[in-house]
């Protein structure tokens, strides 16, 4: 398994298939967007497979990620613990989104913001964040969940890269705004001709 950079060329023939890890916040699905764009398939957030009105899970998530990860082209977010390692198996490239903690917690928080006052993208399930104040109360709210899951997420893919249990899988890990820009520009837009 080949661990990359933001500036390293990639080298996978006929790019197709791609996942993002991070933490809630992390901005995978903004990036799974942009790929899949760049891909020229439609975007399908995980979260739309997952999530049903109040809250519920949908009782046929796994068989759709998987159905939809069958296709030739796409791009999607590495979560649900019950998928993520078929996600592995499939992706050519698995993109960490590795960033700093104070970063992700910030665009948790003003994303968390914003949906509040419907100016944010919305929640599949026409779900809806609790108030940004129910943090102190609730032990699953988005920015505790964030805090407890980027150590968690770093684990998952420090293991993923070592077990090597997927040696054609390229992880690309890059940390910060910047970094992602560079990869969007350089590499991946090589990769994609």
């Amino acid at each position: 398994m080949r661990v990359l950079g933001p500036h390293d060329p990639l080298e996978v023939p006929r790019l197709s298939r791609i996942a993002v890890a991070g933490p809630p916040g992390a901005g995978k699905s903004t990036l799974a967007r942009r790929l899949c764009e760049r891909l020229g398939v439609p975007f399908v957030p995980f979260e739309s497979f997952y999530h049903a009105p109040g809250w519920t899970v949908r009782p046929t998530w796994r068989e759709d990620v998987l159905r939809f990860t069958e296709r030739p082209v796409w791009a999607i977010e590495w979560q649900g613990e019950d998928v993520r390692e078929q996600l592995a198996a499939r992706a050519q490239v698995l993109v960490w989104l590795d960033h700093p903690r104070a970063l992700v917690l910030t665009r948790v928080v003003v994303r968390t913001v914003q949906r509040r006052f419907g100016r944010g993208s919305p929640i599949a399930g026409g779900n809806v964040e609790p108030p940004l104040h129910t943090f102190f109360t609730d032990p699953q709210h988005i920015v505790r969940d964030s805090w407890r899951r980027q150590p968690l997420m770093r684990d998952r893919v420090r293991r993923l890269i070592t077990e090597d249990r997927h040696p054609g899988l390229v992880v690309v890990r890059l940390r910060g705004r910047g970094q992602v820009r560079v990869w969007l520009r350089g590499p991946l837009a090589e990769s994609l001709g």
